[in-house]
């Protein structure tokens, strides 16, 4: 996967070469484009109502939101319930199209993509290109409570509960659509459709958001891993590496060098010779993300350190309102 463009990056003088207008004013019609066809995919999906809870936990950016490690916070709030829950994804990276239940000694990132591996190390994790009938083989199995994970634009099936997680230090980028911008539909239309926002961070609520009067959740990422001691070598491949780097700064991590790498990057045994020929002429230890962790070859881990995180809610109470609700559960009973 590319790289994210400079020019999406919120805040530029949108007449400066950073921004790149030039660049922007070839891409709107394009953006345009993938507009139309993603509203009108909305609108005419069929929206299969399944047997079973299903909660969508999505973004209106590409990638870089959070949403993984809210799916996994999630599952587990359904599990702590007596719900037998699993995640339900895309797949996106592998090439194995499902309906399929994640094996973490079976496949690897290349079979199933690493979001899905990676929620596969702590709990059931489900792959299928086709969310309905992904959704009709966990049934099946047993499953009652599917977390359909990054499914805001997917309308093959009916949502019990939408979740829209926003990364509140860079909610949307430029404010332009794909590939103009790293939005996958405009705020306002995402919004509508969301029965709440996970704003992940503590930065300022955003005006859409605000404007929208949809419920927010505010939620956080923490290291559950005790942070290296000594200097790091910090690299990630992830939709925004530079919040990796800045959260293990934040837990007290001596970080003295880093790289970024595209989301979903596949490392080639070069990328490893290189990460770690830069790390010994220092000293330094390799950390990285475990999503980017799942990735590497068996052979390429050794004395890489995968940082392990969990979303955190700030108001629990407020989580456990809306799910009572959706679930049916009589909190005064």
């Amino acid at each position: 996967m590319m790289r994210a463009p400079h020019f999406w990056s919120a805040g530029l003088d949108p007449k400066s070469r950073a921004a790149a207008p030039l660049t922007r004013a070839l891409l709107t019609p394009f953006s345009a484009v993938y507009q139309a066809i993603t509203a009108r995919r909305i609108a005419n999906g069929p929206h299969s109502k399944l047997p079973a809870h299903v909660i969508c936990v999505g973004n209106i950016t590409s990638g870089g939101s959070g949403k993984t490690p809210i799916v996994q916070a999630l599952r587990q709030q359904l599990l702590d319930r007596g719900l037998k829950a699993a995640s339900l994804s895309r797949g996106y990276g592998g090439r194995l199209k499902g309906p399929i239940a994640v094996d973490v000694s079976a496949h690897s990132a290349r079979d199933v993509g690493d979001e899905p591996l990676m929620l596969a190390a702590s709990g059931e994790s489900w792959i299928s290109r086709d969310r309905h009938a992904g959704g009709l083989a966990m049934i099946e199995a047993g499953i009652n409570a599917i977390i359909m994970d990054d499914g805001h634009q997917n309308p093959q099936l009916a949502k019990d509960l939408s979740l829209v997680v926003i990364d509140s230090s860079a909610p949307f980028g430029n404010g332009y659509v794909l590939p103009k911008g790293p939005l996958r539909e405009p705020p306002k239309a995402g919004l509508a459709r969301a029965d709440a926002v996970v704003l992940m961070g503590g930065g300022p609520m955003p005006n859409a958001v605000a404007a929208s009067g949809v419920s927010v959740l505010r939620a956080k990422l923490v290291q559950t891993l005790p942070v290296p001691s000594g200097p790091v070598f910090a690299f990630a491949g992830i939709g925004r590496p530079e919040r990796f780097f800045d959260s293990l700064r934040k837990a007290g991590v001596d970080v003295q060098d880093m790289l970024g790498f595209p989301d979903h990057h596949t490392y080639s045994a070069q990328d490893i010779k290189r990460l770690r020929a830069l790390a010994d002429a220092h000293g330094y230890t390799l950390v990285t993300t475990r999503k980017d962790y799942v990735r590497l070859a068996e052979a390429d881990r050794e004395n890489i350190l995968p940082i392990d995180v969990e979303a955190q809610f700030e108001d629990q109470d407020a989580l456990d309102r809306l799910l009572a609700a959706v679930l049916g559960e009589d909190k005064n009973g």
